[in-house]
């Protein structure tokens, strides 16, 4: 699940810019969508393409400031996998890629990115127009994702598949800078202004001398529901929708049609804090600020190995136990992957004085992995696939646990369901 940027400047003295700046600030804005691996590159004045990939997390690619790529044109990208960098092609048109999502050239996600980058080269070099050349690539590859691409022509191409699953959003500074991102939190970090999404089927292409467009599929699109839920920066706009308002919505639809009867409501930091605050404001019940992280934030769910994981739920979850004490509590979380998270929260929060703790998620139950390259497990990790609410809640010591539906998320969400990919939701699972 990359987040991916692209920064482009125009007109007299654009050689002045050094894109790795901005780069730094809106891949710090996208780090919740990968933390394991990072790339950038770059063209300077000299208009030759340098690129570098390393290990870890922004702040530790950035520290050393003397080997990160300079120039006044860049992408980069961040990943949840270790060794997911930048596609560099070499001939017979040179690239760099970002590739968010998975293609149907190939399973793994990886060779599936070389694999489309060398097919763009090949177009880029055999059409004479490249906006032409990049949508009937998108149009012939399948699968959902979207992308950036940085040219030895110094053109940046950004695109993304007529199904739509993958965000991408662009942004400008008068008619100097023009930039594009996996999110518009990225955006505005970067103190870029939001233009709007890149729409499905569209590719939009920067030159030194304009920026120009193909024509949208004219089709809505069939969008990741999981961005809304949780991958999504709170601050962000997913295909015009705020997240922090759906949220929000999420939770009131929840109090509907899943209530508890308790004392207070409970969020797990940070997705799940505006859908708690929804909750609250529709049920009534006061909502507690019941946590205190330690540590860096790390999305638990999302570390790849048993060890990681589990030092990231203990370090991110430290209960207040003045705010649960002696109280029923319903503990409001976005999602249920492994089970890993949710356990230890029970056992936290009744071992600091919480009488009952009602569980209440704000998506349905995870029973399958995502076709599109979301870091969801296989589905023998997801404890959903096979235990029931029921059977759920005696699992992690809950009172009860209760998910929302298919349908009432998507009356949360907003959108028609038919615009609304919710695979990881659906394909199988137990009867409930």
């Amino acid at each position: 699940m990359p987040g991916l940027v692209g920064f482009y400047t125009f007109g007299e003295g654009r050689e002045n810019w050094d894109a790795s700046h901005f780069i730094h600030y809106g891949l710090s804005a996208l780090q919740g969508r990968g933390q394991e691996s990072i790339s950038l590159a770059a063209i300077g004045p000299e208009g030759t393409l340098h690129t570098l990939g390393g290990k870890g997390d922004v702040e530790e690619f950035f520290s050393n400031k003397t080997s990160v790529p300079k120039g006044f044109l860049g992408i980069g990208q961040t990943s949840s996998y270790t060794n997911d960098h930048l596609v560099h092609v070499k001939a017979p048109y040179e690239l760099v890629l970002a590739l968010d999502g998975k293609t149907d050239l190939h399973e793994n996600r990886g060779e599936a990115s070389k694999l489309f980058a060398r097919q763009l080269s090949q177009l880029l070099h055999s059409e004479k127009e490249p906006l032409k050349a990049t949508s009937m690539l998108i149009n012939k590859i399948g699968g959902g994702y979207s992308f950036v691409a940085l040219t030895h022509k110094q053109e940046l191409i950004s695109g993304r598949n007529p199904l739509g699953v993958k965000p991408l959003e662009t942004g400008s500074v008068g008619f100097d800078i023009a930039a594009v991102a996996s999110e518009t939190c990225a955006l505005d970090v970067m103190g870029v202004d939001h233009t709007g999404p890149v729409e499905t089927g569209e590719v939009i292409m920067f030159t030194p001398e304009d920026i120009r467009g193909n024509a949208p599929a004219g089709e809505a699109g069939n969008f990741c529901s999981y961005e809304y839920v949780y991958l999504a920066r709170l601050d962000s706009k997913v295909n015009t929708l705020p997240v922090a308002r759906v949220r929000n919505s999420i939770g009131r639809e929840l109090a509907k049609a899943h209530s508890a009867k308790a004392d207070v409501v409970v969020g797990v930091p940070e997705t799940a804090l505006p859908i708690a605050n929804g909750y609250s404001q529709e049920s009534g019940l006061p909502q507690e600020f019941g946590f205190v992280r330690t540590g860096e934030n790390v999305r638990a769910a999302l570390e790849p190995a048993q060890k990681e994981r589990l030092v990231g739920v203990q370090l991110k979850l430290n209960p207040v136990k003045s705010a649960v004490e002696g109280k029923d509590v319903v503990l409001v979380d976005d999602s249920v992957v492994r089970g890993n998270t949710l356990r230890n929260t029970v056992l936290n929060l009744k071992r600091n004085g919480a009488h009952q703790v009602h569980v209440r998620i704000g998506s349905p139950a995870l029973v399958s992995p995502c076709p599109y390259g979301v870091e969801i497990p296989p589905r023998d990790e997801l404890i959903s696939s096979y235990l029931n609410e029921k059977e759920l809640a005696s699992h992690v010591g809950a009172d009860s646990v209760s998910f929302m539906t298919v349908e009432e998320l998507q009356h949360a969400i907003g959108l028609p369901r038919q615009n609304l990919c919710m695979r990881c939701f659906e394909n199988g699972g137990v009867t409930r």
